[in-house]
């Protein structure tokens, strides 16, 4: 976890102001469901009139979530989070990891991306298909402070896709626990267990520590 520390100069109201650095709407929603009591303003880039130019060549989860919080509240002169979150695939090293997102391509659909991954993994016992989601988010002010949580869930590569509850890699992710891939839980039952949702609790509560929230 990273802090820098500086003044808090951001107690008052007029400063409940959040930019996350996505214009993936289904992120989004899972993030105002998450941090929505906390916050009264959440939005995207999009809804901000924020742009920036963001080049994600990190060498890690956190590293990507830094260089994008840090774009948009420079851009924005405000309180800016973002996240770089993926899928960790052991029997494939590791891979698509932190290009997950680029994972082929792209413009390359879900679908595809999905399939050939149920592909691999299948060419492995059932116990060697493990894999994790994982979620680093960063906070950045604009007054230089900011700090970085991890959050991960633990599962296995289904052998077929399933579910319409998530998206991305969600139908794949299958949770042995609990016989389902994170696409066939309710949403609220898929925020207190996800990846982003443990990342978003840890965020929330750090900031409310630090006496932002």
């Amino acid at each position: 976890m990273k802090k820098r520390k500086t003044k808090n100069i951001y107690k008052d109201n007029s400063m409940k102001t959040l930019v996350f650095a996505t214009g993936n709407q289904g992120k989004m929603r899972e993030i105002r469901e998450i941090l929505g009591d906390s916050i009264p303003e959440i939005l995207s880039m999009k809804e901000a009139g924020i742009e920036a130019d963001i080049v994600e060549d990190g060498k890690t989860f956190e590293d990507n979530a830094l260089i994008k919080a840090r774009a948009v509240s420079k851009a924005g002169n405000i309180m800016a989070m973002a996240d770089d979150s993926g899928l960790v695939v052991d029997c494939m090293d590791g891979a698509p990891g932190i290009y997950s997102a680029r994972f082929m391509g792209e413009d390359t659909s879900y679908d595809i991306k999905n399939n050939y991954i149920i592909e691999q993994a299948m060419k492995v016992p059932f116990e060697e298909r493990t894999a994790r989601f994982v979620c680093a988010i960063a906070c950045v002010m604009p007054d230089g402070r900011e700090w970085v949580v991890r959050g991960t869930v633990e599962g296995v590569i289904n052998d077929r896709q399933a579910g319409e509850n998530g998206f991305g890699y969600d139908p794949i992710f299958l949770l042995p626990d609990r016989g389902v891939t994170t696409a066939e839980l309710p949403p609220e039952e898929k925020n207190e267990i996800s990846h982003r949702g443990r990342a978003l609790r840890a965020m929330r509560e750090l900031l409310i520590k630090e006496g932002i929230l």
